[in-house]
């Protein structure tokens, strides 16, 4: 009886390896799954349409046909063109972005649904107070230009 009982110990080593590594491979398939499923392409206002997926699309907001905000429902709404040249309107669930209004570009995060982007996200590029002036402001001297940075 005895190699009867050394050969079932065997199987049920086995059994276990086995029963291990098809749990080790659908945790892998399941992991590699949701990895692709929430991939956000980067891309314009009509890639995002053809897609159907989740895009990050920048741009700027048309200060022109302005903005609003819907206390009730929480939403905030506005136009933007892409770089590519592309209008949409934007619907974004939160509140205003801090220095929306005076923001050079804006990045939205979601995706289009009836001709509407449906952002999930909002950026806002803060305006740099030294691009343009080619100045800086050191402590103690406030005229330095950025590029000297106090060396003589």
């Amino acid at each position: 009886m005895r190699p009867v009982r050394q050969a079932e110990r065997f199987f049920q080593v086995k059994r276990k390896h086995i029963i291990a590594l098809v749990v080790a491979l659908a945790f892998i398939g399941i992991a590699a799954f949701a990895l692709v499923d929430n991939k956000i392409d980067y891309s314009d206002f009509s890639k995002a349409s053809e897609s159907g997926r989740r895009a990050q699309v920048s741009g700027t907001y048309d200060k022109a046909k302005g903005s609003q905000y819907d206390a009730a429902s929480n939403t905030f709404s506005f136009y933007m063109k892409d770089h590519a040249g592309h209008e949409m309107p934007v619907k974004y669930s939160g509140v205003r972005p801090n220095n929306f209004e005076i923001a050079p570009s804006v990045v939205c995060t979601g995706k289009v649904e009836n001709g509407v982007f449906e952002a999930s996200d909002i950026q806002t590029k803060c305006p740099s107070r030294y691009e343009g002036s080619g100045k800086m402001t050191i402590p103690g001297n406030s005229t330095a230009p950025a590029n000297s940075q106090g060396q003589s």
